[in-house]
């Protein structure tokens, strides 16, 4: 059994979002965009409003390459930590290791590199709201889904909580 994240499955839309990152007091914003351009391909580029790269990320089944980061944000740490999360943002499916249910959602269980990754459903809908990253004992990362139409998340928060880190996305509006 697998769980499926359909926020960045379709290779037909470019996924364009405003972006805020805040990294231990410093903060940059801009225009995330994610494209899938693989069966398991996917490009996360970040640039300032005026186009000028802050990174350029691929992500390859397993396989991870780092295209373009600015001096600022080139840290071992940072760069392992952004790689985190928008692998987990872009992964399509993960196999369940168990199912958990409440009165309004169901829970998903998954490992993921020695940690867990716990997917949250609205019952009704199915409709993914949250990943929560975690080891055995703690939780590492929430990342929070909202207004999600079309299998298009309208707003994602990403928030650490063992480090001074938020990301977060607005899908933009077309006008």
């Amino acid at each position: 059994m697998e769980v499926e994240n359909p926020y960045f499955s379709n290779a037909n839309i470019d996924y364009v979002y405003k972006a805020k990152i805040e990294v231990y007091k410093k903060n940059f914003g801009g225009i995330l965009i994610i494209k899938k351009i693989g069966p398991a391909n996917h490009r996360v580029v970040f640039t300032t409003e005026f186009g000028s790269k802050l990174f350029d990320f691929e992500f390859e089944g397993e396989t991870f390459t780092k295209h373009f980061i600015v001096e600022d944000l080139d840290k071992k740490l940072i760069i392992d930590i952004l790689q985190d999360d928008f692998r987990v943002l872009v992964n399509e499916s993960a196999k369940v290791l168990s199912v958990y249910e409440s009165k309004n959602q169901r829970i998903y269980k998954t490992e993921s590199n020695e940690r867990f990754n716990f997917y949250f459903l609205e019952d009704e809908s199915e409709k993914l709201e949250k990943i929560v990253n975690t080891t055995e004992s703690r939780e590492k990362v929430t990342i929070d889904f909202t207004s999600a139409e079309a299998g298009i998340a309208q707003t994602i928060a990403i928030k650490h909580n063992n480090i001074k880190l938020t990301i977060d996305l607005e899908k933009f509006k077309k006008e």
